[in-house]
C-alpha cells in the first residue's frame, strides 16, 4: 500500500509540475469552451457552465480539514438530517434480517460459481490482479482502484491540459483520506464483527464490542470493523465525485450504481459485510463526495457559447459617386 501511494504521488507530482509549463491559452479539448491562464470553462448544457481553477497538488491536502468539517456538519444539517435519520432507521431495520441476507446471498453466490475467498496476483510490485471473479467485484471498492482511476485522469489531464481531469484526479485522492477519517472512528466505536467471524463461531447474529481498545482492534481487526463498510464508502464517494465533475456523461450514474450493487452483493456472499453495514456507508460516501466536488467546481447558469457566437447580418445600401451599392454588415 505504501508503494502504491508513493507511485501515485510521484505520478501526480510529475504531471502537475509539467502541466505548469504548458501554455494554458491553447485549447486542447473539445469540451473546453474557454481556456484562460488560470481558469477553464466547460459548456455542459446550453445554460450551464462549469469553471475550474488551475489545480495544485497542495489542494489535495489543504482542502481535507475543510471538507471533513463540512461533511460532518452536513450529516446533522437541516437539509441532510432526514437522510441521516433514514440511514440509521434502515440500519436498525436491517439488523434482524442480516442472517437471512447473508444466507441467501451465499446461496446465490454458490449457484453462480462464486467463492468466498479473495486473492490477488502481482503486477510488478502491486498485488492488484484479481485471482477470481468475486475478487474482481470486491476490488471495485478497494482504495487501489481509486488510485488507478486518479492516475489515469491525471495522465489524460496532463496530455490534454485539461483542468477538469486534473482536478477530478486530486479530488479522488482527497476522498480516500476523508473517507478514512470518517469510517475508522465509526468502525472503532461500533466494534461489530464481520459475518465470517460470526459464522466461524457457529452463530448467526454478530456481536458488538463497542469501543474496543486500540491494541485489541489492531490485533483482531475482523472482530470489530464491519460497521460501516469502508469499501462501499470509498466507492460511493468516488462515484459521486466523478458524476459531479462529468454531469454530461449520462452513463456514469447507471453504470456506477450498478457496480455498487454488485459490490454490495459480493461483500455479503463472501461474508465480509452484513447488509445493515451499507446504509451509513452510502450516506457517508455521498456527503463526502458532494463536499469535495463542490469545493472545486464553480457552476454558472448562463449560455457563454451562445453569447460568444451572437451576431447579426444586415443588408446595407449606399450611393458612391452616383453609383448604387449594396452589401452586408456584420453586427455583434
Amino acid at each position: 500500500m505504501k508503494k502504491t501511494l508513493l507511485l501515485t504521488i510521484l505520478l501526480l507530482w510529475g504531471s502537475f509540475g509539467f502541466a505548469k509549463t504548458i501554455d494554458s491559452l491553447n485549447l486542447t479539448s473539445d469540451s473546453i469552451l474557454i481556456s484562460e491562464k488560470r481558469k477553464q470553462y466547460y459548456q455542459i448544457t446550453d445554460n450551464r457552465v462549469l469553471i475550474y481553477q488551475r489545480p495544485k497538488l497542495s489542494d489535495a491536502v489543504n482542502n481535507i480539514p475543510k471538507n471533513f468539517i463540512n461533511s460532518a456538519l452536513d450529516l446533522v444539517s437541516k437539509s441532510y438530517y432526514p437522510y441521516s435519520l433514514a440511514a440509521l432507521g434502515a440500519t436498525a431495520a436491517m439488523v434482524p434480517a442480516d442472517p437471512w441476507l447473508i444466507k441467501e446471498s451465499r446461496n446465490l453466490g454458490e449457484s453462480l460459481g462464486l467463492s468466498e475467498d479473495h486473492y490477488y496476483k502481482n503486477l510488478g510490485f502491486l498485488k492488484i490482479i484479481p485471482g477470481n471473479v468475486n475478487s474482481a467485484f470486491y476490488f471495485l471498492g478497494n482504495g487501489t482502484t481509486v488510485f488507478l482511476i486518479s492516475g489515469g485522469l491525471a495522465t489524460y489531464g496532463l496530455i490534454q491540459n485539461d483542468y477538469r481531469s486534473l482536478s477530478t484526479s486530486l479530488q479522488l485522492i482527497e476522498s480516500l483520506v476523508v473517507t478514512g477519517l470518517f469510517v475508522q472512528p465509526f468502525k472503532r466505536l461500533s466494534g461489530r464483527e464481520s459475518p465470517f467471524v460470526t459464522a466461524g463461531d457457529g452463530r448467526t447474529h454478530s456481536r458488538w464490542h463497542f469501543a474496543p481498545s486500540f491494541k485489541e482492534y489492531h490485533h483482531h481487526t475482523s472482530k470489530y470493523d464491519a460497521m460501516p463498510s469502508g469499501h462501499l464508502t470509498t466507492a460511493m464517494s468516488a462515484l459521486v465525485i466523478i458524476a459531479e465533475n462529468y454531469p454530461e456523461k449520462v452513463w456514469i450514474k447507471p453504470v456506477g450504481y450498478s457496480l455498487l450493487g454488485v459490490l454490495c452483493f459480493e461483500m455479503m456472499q463472501s461474508k465480509v459485510h452484513w447488509g445493515s453495514d451499507y446504509p451509513i456507508a452510502l450516506l457517508l460516501g455521498y456527503v463526502i463526495g458532494k463536499n469535495i466536488a463542490g469545493e472545486r467546481i464553480v457552476k454558472k447558469e448562463n449560455n457563454m457559447a451562445g453569447r460568444a457566437k451572437r451576431y447579426k447580418l444586415q443588408f446595407t445600401a449606399s450611393s458612391v459617386d452616383a453609383m448604387q451599392t449594396i452589401g452586408l454588415k456584420l453586427k455583434m
